[in-house]
């Protein structure tokens, strides 16, 4: 008897142990536990990235193909390292840095030895890596550029780095992801998904098919092709008539805020950040601190905002009943703050709004400004209604377009002042420069032309978005689609927009009218100082320019601004009229015009000292 109980109970216990080890086998048993059992190897299957096209369905980015040299460092057997980075085309000190990373990341799993072969580099290699244990050749897709232009907009893709790998457990070492633009704001729609593939070796390190006859495998799954609003020939446009210019460029289609061009100069083209030179070329072009080509100065840049803003202060003032179409304001070539006065180059004499709009007066726009705050009990008061009424119109915050990074621009509040000042120790006269453009406030030209496009829509604007249409289906976002309305009530944009008419028809751009289009605009000249040694110095002018047309069915809104172009209709000016022409009518009508912007550069201009993005206090616009 006792030795039947025995007997049951080792029996009992070992079905028990046996059923545990089973089910932790065939149940439990983790792809990452998988991958600890030394007769198990994991093979990915990376798939292609979804194409990116424009508007109009032309391709922007595609896929070529491209080969990693991979190893996993438990398989290397002992071998001739001089030769094998001979064949490579490596130095020995790369070899043993790659291999020592790939040692600490895992043993057993693959990493990339050496990346992006060309499809030459791979013929050559593949028949002799087999005498290599250890070390394989896989198959990748790098991007391939249709056009040269949108780097800015469209970004790029690289290996992914260590903080990745901690915060993206769907990363393995040596993937590849989006690190800027588009392609890094749509990295999972465009990324696809990974196939997997669990190879069983017997004791001699030999392939015998496929683990649990492949039942753990999984498919690769390609990218989604997205189509964006960019006009690949307006783009490709634009950066052509920024050679040679510092700047940046937004254009938007007022009815839906789809970014129709995102310029910034100067710019580089895109195909230098794939392949094997990548990091080389990166490199180059980050380091470059005198033109900064990777600095997207349509969305970093803070420039004042200029003569443009003018049009803000006269709806504010219309809107608090401070003032009607039909108030004047008289000029003295300027305006006075106390005995300073403040020079204006409108040819003086009395103005109303619509002159005031289309002659660029500062005195007028300065008399509006003490007016608004004067009709208010105290200073602090009309600071927060005048505050409430610039950021309704997308000003002094992020906009939340869909690109990973940007600057927020600057409209200055009580606090602000209070800092400088000290509270109840300021007045309007303090911030009179603010009336005109310059002064604390700051834009960026994605702002500006979404300014502009509340403008033509008469008081509300869409969060300016690139993303159209994922696979077959368009977007339908509520932070895309949903209208966001500005603090000033529809009827007052009509004496405003007829200023910026008049702008065009006799104003300060009365010689870029484009035959057969009426457009609406404002023209700014920034003044520039920064400091020299101690010296508050004065450089060459900012020119900005903003725009939308049709006037009365508007389908693009523009800004434009330009690192020391003189005066608004100089450089900005003529580049907003040549955009909008191409935009509305595909051909170029002025080619006088066109041959000389296209021509002309300000690199003298940026040859002086400290002749950079350095954006200080300015006094006054016109």
């Amino acid at each position: 008897m006792k030795k039947l109980v025995l007997s049951s109970i080792i029996i009992l216990i070992g079905i028990t142990f046996l059923s545990r080890l089973s089910y932790l086998q065939v149940f439990r048993m983790s792809p990452n536990q998988i991958l600890e059992d030394p007769a198990v190897t994991i093979v990915y299957d990376y798939p292609e990235r979804g194409y990116i096209y424009d508007r109009n369905g032309d391709l922007l980015v595609a896929n070529q193909p491209a080969y990693d040299v991979m190893v996993v460092p438990r398989d290397v057997k002992p071998l001739d390292t001089l030769e094998f980075c001979s064949m490579l085309g490596i130095t020995k000190e790369r070899f043993i840095k790659q291999m020592e990373k790939a040692r600490i990341y895992s043993p057993r799993l693959p990493s990339v030895l050496v990346p992006q072969l060309s499809k030459e580099d791979y013929a050559s290699l593949q028949e002799k890596m087999r005498k290599y244990r250890g070390f394989y050749i896989e198959k990748r897709s790098l991007r391939d550029y249709a056009t040269d232009a949108g780097a800015n907009v469209l970004g790029y893709i690289s290996e992914v780095n260590e903080w990745d790998l901690n915060s993206n457990p769907y990363y393995e070492l040596g993937e590849l992801t989006g690190r800027t633009g588009i392609e890094k704001q749509y990295e999972e729609i465009l990324r696809g998904r990974k196939g997997k593939k669990y190879i069983q070796k017997d004791r001699f390190n030999r392939v015998i098919g496929p683990y649990k006859n492949g039942s753990l495998d999984t498919l690769a799954k390609a990218g989604t092709e997205i189509h964006i609003s960019l006009d690949k020939k307006l783009q490709e446009y634009g950066e052509r008539l920024m050679t040679g210019k510092r700047g940046g460029i937004v254009a938007i289609e007022p009815g839906s805020g789809e970014i129709l061009a995102m310029i910034s100069g100067p710019t580089y083209v895109p195909e230098l950040l794939v392949g094997r030179e990548r990091s080389k070329n990166y490199s180059g072009l980050h380091n470059d601190t005198i033109s900064k080509p990777t600095w997207d100065r349509s969305i970093l840049a803070e420039p004042s905002p200029g003569s443009p803003f003018k049009t803000l202060q006269a709806l504010a003032a219309l809107q608090e009943g401070v003032i009607n179409s039909e108030t004047t304001f008289r000029c003295y070539n300027g305006f006075y703050v106390g005995r300073t006065k403040r020079g204006c180059h409108c040819g003086g004499g009395l103005r109303t709004m619509n002159s005031g709009i289309y002659k660029s007066c500062n005195a007028y726009f300065a008399g509006t400004f003490r007016k608004f705050y004067e009709s208010f009990e105290t200073t602090d008061k009309a600071m927060e209604v005048w505050e409430k009424h610039m950021k309704s119109f997308g000003l002094g915050d992020y906009l939340g377009y869909d690109l990973p990074t940007g600057r927020p621009g600057r409209v200055p509040n009580k606090a602000y002042y209070d800092k400088v000042y000290g509270d109840g120790r300021w007045s309007s006269t303090y911030i009179i420069s603010n009336a005109i453009g310059q002064g604390e406030v700051a834009a960026t030209p994605i702002q500006l032309a979404n300014m502009t496009a509340t403008i033509a829509n008469r008081g509300f604007y869409y969060t300016p978005h690139f993303l159209k249409q994922i696979g077959d289906q368009p977007i339908d976002k509520p932070e895309y689609t949903q209208r966001k309305y500005s603090t000033i009530d529809p009827e007052h944009f009509e004496p405003v927009v007829q200023g910026m008419a008049d702008v065009y028809e006799k104003g300060t751009a009365k010689w870029l009218q484009i035959p057969g289009i009426q457009i609406a605009g404002k023209t700014g000249t920034v003044e520039n100082f920064t400091r020299i040694e101690g010296e508050r110095t004065q450089l060459t002018d900012h020119s900005i320019f903003v725009a939308f047309a049709p006037v009365d069915n508007p389908k693009i809104a523009i800004a434009v601004y330009i690192e020391n172009g003189y005066y608004g209709a100089r450089y900005a000016g003529h580049i907003a009229s040549l955009l909008i022409e191409k935009y509305l009518k595909g051909e170029i009508t002025r080619k006088d015009l066109e041959k000389r912007m296209l021509e002309k550069t300000l690199e003298h201009e940026y040859a002086k000292p400290y002749s950079g993005s350095e954006f200080k206090i300015n006094e006054y616009v016109w």
